[in-house]
């Protein structure tokens, strides 16, 4: 793939730009810190800001969706001074999947550069991450299972499936009756050659299914 090459307006700003990082691990946090700090070009970036403020960038490691329950995740996406960009996590597709469901549209991979760091900012903050070289855009009318042939529909029931959620919770929880339930689950089986619950939930998870519930419940 050839990169695109990017042309950014100058951004004149009176205050640095507030980057927050948002991650369970130290390492990670630290490291990402680091690069802002150094990171070429003219804006002045900030990791810290004050108390009664948002910052303009979120960078939300999905790994924390893993460790925690995302309540923080869904409250910076409904903040509309900050855009949130996911640091993505390649060996658990699951995370990234999660974080597209709550509602964020740009991720970048853990092994960023420094220089495309200070890009992917500079971009975030002069609104033009629509052409991003460097963030990947996540489309929203993309879903778990897409290219494996399931239907929007089944992709639901599969992903609550894989959530540990019963047939009966899930006909509760998507207003359907528990026939309807029990045929998606069958249609998906068959298309992802599955044919026990477990084996269903061990392709989700490995397909990019959020996995938020321990449970698992035999099929009916």
């Amino acid at each position: 793939m050839v990169p695109r090459t990017v042309t950014i307006a100058p951004v004149e700003r009176a205050a640095p730009v507030w980057v927050e990082v948002l991650t369970t691990q130290q390492m990670v946090r630290l490291g990402f810190r680091h690069a802002l700090e150094i990171a070429p070009g003219p804006l002045a970036i900030t990791t810290t800001g004050p108390a009664d403020a948002e910052p303009d960038v979120v960078l939300y490691d999905v790994i924390k969706l893993h460790e925690e329950d995302g309540a923080d995740l869904d409250y910076w996406v409904k903040i509309p001074a900050s855009i949130v960009i996911a640091i993505d996590r390649t060996l658990r597709p699951d995370l990234g999947a999660q974080a597209r469901e709550r509602g964020v549209e740009w991720g970048i991979d853990l092994g960023i550069t420094v220089d495309d760091l200070a890009t992917l900012i500079h971009e975030a903050v002069s609104g033009t991450l629509l052409d991003s070289a460097v963030a990947q855009e996540w489309e929203c009318g993309g879903y778990a299972g897409e290219v494996d042939g399931l239907s929007p529909r089944e992709a639901t029931v599969l992903g609550r499936v894989v959530q540990g959620l019963s047939n009966q919770e899930i006909a509760d929880e998507l207003y359907l009756s528990i026939n309807s339930v029990k045929t998606y689950i069958r249609s998906a089986y068959r298309k992802i050659d599955a044919v026990s619950r477990a084996q269903a939930v061990a392709w989700g998870i490995q397909h990019g299914f959020p996995a938020t519930v321990d449970k698992v419940s035999e099929f009916g």
